[in-house]
Order: C-alpha cells, then sequence, then structure tokens
C-alpha cells in the first residue's frame, strides 16, 4: 500500500499551506523562478498578507510587470479580454478575493488559458503584480476583501475603464 507523504517542510513560520487553485493539491515550491527572498515574500508565505498592497514604489514595479506578463490576456486596464476583468469584484475564482487565492492562481494556474507564472514570475514578482491589481480596483469597497474593514472604509476606488464600463452597458442592454 503507498501512502503520500508531504514534502513540505514543518516549521514555526510554515503556517500558510498554499494549494492548486482547482485540484487542491498542495504547491510544491522547489521550482519556478528564484528570485531574492524579500521582507515581504517572508511575511506572506508566512502570513498569506501582501505586504505591498498599497505600497507606490512596489505598485509601479508591479504595473511594468503586469504589461508584460498579464496584459495580453487581461487587458492593459485589467479590463478583461481573453481572460476576464481584474478590476471589479468577480472571479471567476472566488478565493482571488483575498490575496493567498490570487496568489495561489497566478502562481499555480488555473483552467482553461491561465497557465501557471511560477517559471515567469518570481515571488516578489508576483506579490507586486497582485499589489498593482489591487490599486486599480474600481468595484465597491466593500468587496474589496484583501483589504481590513478599517482600510476598506477609506477606499477610494479607481475609476472602471472605459473599455469595460462600454462591456458592461452593452451587457446589461441585452440581458
Amino acid at each position: 500500500m503507498l501512502t503520500a507523504v508531504s514534502m513540505t517542510p514543518v516549521t514555526a513560520e510554515a503556517q500558510v499551506q498554499f494549494r492548486n487553485a482547482t485540484t487542491g493539491v498542495l504547491i510544491d515550491f522547489s521550482f519556478g523562478k528564484k528570485g531574492e527572498e524579500t521582507e515581504a515574500v517572508k511575511h506572506f508565505m508566512e502570513t498569506a498578507e501582501n505586504k505591498y498592497n498599497q505600497d507606490e514604489e512596489a505598485i509601479k514595479v508591479g504595473e511594468d510587470l503586469y504589461m508584460t506578463a498579464c496584459s495580453g490576456c487581461h487587458g492593459h486596464h485589467v479590463e478583461g479580454k481573453l481572460g476576464p476583468a481584474l478590476g471589479d469584484a468577480y472571479w471567476t475564482y472566488p478565493a482571488g478575493r483575498y490575496d493567498k487565492g490570487f496568489f495561489e492562481i497566478i502562481y499555480d494556474g488555473a483552467r482553461a488559458m491561465m497557465g501557471p507564472q511560477r517559471n515567469n514570475l518570481s515571488i516578489d514578482e508576483i506579490l507586486k503584480v497582485m499589489a498593482y491589481v489591487r490599486s486599480v480596483y474600481w468595484d465597491d469597497p466593500e468587496k474589496a476583501l484583501w483589504l481590513s474593514e478599517e482600510e476598506r472604509a477609506e477606499l477610494v476606488p479607481a475609476e472602471m475603464p472605459d473599455d469595460f464600463r462600454e462591456a458592461l452597458d452593452n451587457f446589461n442592454k441585452t440581458h
């Protein structure tokens, strides 16, 4: 009889378990693009909280990374193209409304065309892309679940991109 054994090290710091968005299998971090283990990476791996959210410098780097790695499918204004819009409160995978789930989707991929980005972006780079996407959120502040209650109360949503507004208006006219 065979039994599965996790190769994930068990330490006092390893509190968060990251899983594939579709299969639920633990993510194997032993391969993928290597990068600096920044304080933000260490904090995220221990708490699933992205320290780069609302960090203007990290958001700017995240925007550049997003434009090269993500905009082809998700649009230059996160309005959606081949892939879904990322600036609203609707998520194909509801776990993406939280930073842990959003990371799992980006790092290890999901169904259809959303392939894993672990070989294209380091963990630190993924966190910066996530911070950029969160910075251009245009929907209801109460649905910005990656933020604390206090942060949601103070959130001023970004302006909805014209492409998304036009598509939404057209959809609403026909449904």
